[in-house]
């Protein structure tokens, strides 16, 4: 009679057991196999197991091997490939490229310790170390980590404190160009065939600058010309037009807004505007950078623009689409590098 190795493995488990419990009660090992079975070498198998190790060593145990054994890398060797993909880009390592793939974690390791992988058994480390692939943040190099620190624990609560003190209102602000040979997004095709999307040679351009709220508060001024400390000045003008209470206002450090003819209308309103410069190289703190990238995102897909009035037209359509969206202005400041204008505990960063 066959071993019984049709069983599941939990049934083979149990036919072990009460193999070896009959064997203990006195029957014969003929009887045991015969019953069961199975052969009389299985039987003894058992037999000889129970006597060396008792009921322990008749239970089933897990097929394959442990996770960690007998792997190509030691864990050291894992640690250090792991640090090298968190801390460093591919092309600090003498590796080409910015981003991580497989590959080229498959290139690190047979540069470190001439191991070579599949790309599928890369994977296989890569989610052991709980990584995952996903798209990066980009920073500037010359960012100072400090200056953003600071920002976080010291500069905005004082801000918020004085916006509190005088009854003011903080706003963010940016500038933004839209140029009209901007295409962004997908389109359906042909399949196989990259879609052609055809565009005036006509090149024109607008400039735009808007400022929003915590409050859902939309601000905006679409203009042609290039943006200048003049161009500055008129925003800051229509701005203060607006409130009847003093505006903090939070922009990056372009020239414009440092310019001389700036500061000296600032000097000029000292109870209508106050401008907080954010820390060099870092638009991710500023939500208003969201609003820039809605738009480019939005534009594309509608605007007709034969010419430059056109543009400008649809670019200030959008501005007041989103001014009557207050909703959609407040969710500007739910991405995860701006939630701290929200936080009431701002050392928490």
């Amino acid at each position: 009679m066959g071993d019984a190795w049709h069983l599941s493995p939990s049934a083979q488990e149990a036919l072990r057991l009460r193999a070896v419990a009959a064997l203990v009660a006195g029957r014969a090992r003929e009887d045991v196999a015969a019953v069961f079975g199975v052969s009389l070498k299985a039987v003894d198998g058992w037999w000889a197991k129970w006597q060396a190790g008792g009921r322990e060593a008749l239970v089933m145990r897990p097929r394959g091997r442990p996770v960690g054994v007998h792997q190509v890398l030691g864990e050291a060797e894992q640690g250090a490939v792991r640090q090298t993909v968190l801390d460093h880009r591919p092309c600090d390592v003498g590796l080409s490229g910015q981003l991580w793939t497989q590959r080229l974690v498959g290139e690190l390791i047979v540069k470190l310790y001439r191991v070579r992988l599949t790309e599928v058994g890369v994977g296989k480390y890569l989610r052991r170390w709980g990584l995952s692939f996903r798209r990066p943040d980009k920073r500037a190099v010359e960012q100072d980590p400090e200056a953003v620190a600071r920002r976080h624990q010291e500069t905005w609560p004082k801000i918020r404190a004085k916006a509190k003190k005088d009854s003011g209102e903080i706003l963010f602000a940016d500038q933004v160009g839209i140029r009209s040979g901007q295409v962004t997004g997908r389109t359906w095709g042909e399949k196989g065939k990259t879609p052609v999307v055809r565009r005036s040679g006509n090149r024109f351009s607008v400039n735009a600058m808007s400022a929003i709220s915590t409050k859902g508060r939309m601000h905006f001024m679409v203009f042609t010309e290039s943006f200048t400390a003049e161009v500055m000045c008129r925003i800051l003008d229509r701005l203060a037009g607006h409130f009847d209470h003093r505006i903090h206002l939070a922009v990056d450090g372009h020239c414009a807004h440092r310019s001389k003819k700036v500061r000296d209308w600032l000097a000029a309103h000292p109870d209508d505007v106050e401008l907080h410069f954010l820390p060099p190289y870092s638009p991710e703190l500023d939500p208003d950078e969201l609003v820039n990238a809605d738009l480019k995102h939005s534009l594309p897909k509608q605007h007709r623009a034969r010419d430059q009035a056109e543009l400008a037209a649809e670019t200030r359509r959008f501005f007041r689409r989103r001014q009557r969206q207050p909703h959609i202005v407040r969710c500007y400041f739910g991405g995860p590098h701006v939630r701290y204008v929200m936080d009431e505990n701002p050392m928490s960063f």
